[in-house]
């Protein structure tokens, strides 16, 4: 095929049907005339395909052919769209349906923290046996526990701890449905930070664990608490689907929750950030947790302001039905 050949011929035909794509309002007769050249375009596209044309020109015409589809079905779905509704009332709406489940974590991490930091403080032979000798528990009060913030660059630390969280958190959501690793995780994460806490508390450098601890620690021990609260609540769609069969149940908390793993995702590099620049920087203590504090409240009141009214409006994180599929009735 002789492609100039080719492009001479319609070209008027293209242009055309640009020129009625673009205008405002279209006459019944334009809107024919759309159809015509929309189908003839369309024809013309798959002959200069099977040449192996060149690809701008394929480009071009694939592009003309994708916005008069979108004129003439009157479509305004969008990537962005969904991007929107996602971040404004989906995600919210899952987040705020897993408030009692986070609260539960968060309840659950700093008792046991607590109780771990009072019996580390209050028992020297434990922390000899857990963190060494003498010279072992100084040099990790006065040097090696500060020291871990400042050990890598600001940005390749904050690319590590946003990594390593985020992973963490999605585990979390994805394992949930085991009932098991969830508690480990919370676990393991609680006796840590009460240990550590305890054993600097002791060694009168509670305002360094504090102060290092609080910047990044509230946000982000707040996302690790909403990862623990949706996959127990993941859990929960298993053991007591209600209505539901235990596969739609476990399809539709399963979308939802994976949801909020990639919101948390988002969540976790402010975390990250604030941990790899704030954390370690020179300023006072009280404007490192102010900063810290400031990244909570702004995470919470996204929750409350737009997740509360979306759940009470019947959003719930998940797929909209056009592509989650349909649901069978159930009675009751």
């Amino acid at each position: 095929m002789d492609v100039d050949a080719f492009r001479a011929v319609h070209e008027h035909e293209w242009s055309r049907l640009r020129r009625l794509v673009g205008q405002r309002h279209l006459t019944g007769q334009e809107a024919d005339e759309l159809v015509v050249l929309y189908q003839r375009t369309a024809t013309h596209l798959s002959s200069l395909r099977s040449a192996q044309s060149e690809p701008v020109l394929l480009d071009e015409l694939s592009t003309a052919l994708v916005r008069a589809r979108a004129r003439l079905t009157g479509s305004r779905y969008t990537a962005w769209r969904q991007v929107v509704h996602f971040t404004t009332r989906g995600l919210p709406a899952a987040l705020w349906r897993v408030r009692w489940w986070t609260t539960g974590a968060a309840a659950y991490t700093i008792l046991l923290a607590v109780v771990a930091g009072a019996w580390m403080a209050g028992d020297p032979a434990a922390q000899a046996s857990l963190f060494g000798s003498d010279e072992e528990v100084r040099r990790l009060v006065e040097s090696d526990f500060a020291g871990y913030y400042s050990e890598y660059g600001h940005a390749s630390f904050a690319g590590r701890v946003w990594t390593n969280n985020a992973m963490v958190a999605a585990t979390c959501i994805a394992l949930g449905i085991t009932g098991v690793f969830v508690l480990v995780a919370l676990t393991t994460n609680a006796v840590n930070v009460g240990l550590q806490g305890g054993l600097l508390i002791d060694n009168d450098r509670g305002e360094l664990f504090f102060g290092l601890i609080l910047p990044h620690g509230l946000l982000e021990l707040t996302a690790v608490f909403v990862a623990a609260g949706a996959g127990t609540k993941l859990f929960w769609a298993w053991v007591s689907p209600g209505a539901r069969s235990r596969a739609q149940a476990l399809a539709t908390e399963g979308r939802a929750m994976m949801g909020v793993a990639l919101g948390l995702v988002v969540v976790l590099f402010v975390s990250g950030v604030i941990e790899g620049f704030v954390t370690p920087s020179g300023l006072p203590t009280w404007a490192r947790i102010g900063i810290g504090a400031l990244a909570e409240v702004a995470f919470l009141t996204y929750v409350l302001v737009l997740g509360r009214p979306a759940a009470r409006a019947g959003e719930t994180g998940d797929l909209e039905e056009r592509f989650a599929g349909d649901t069978a009735p159930v009675s009751g």
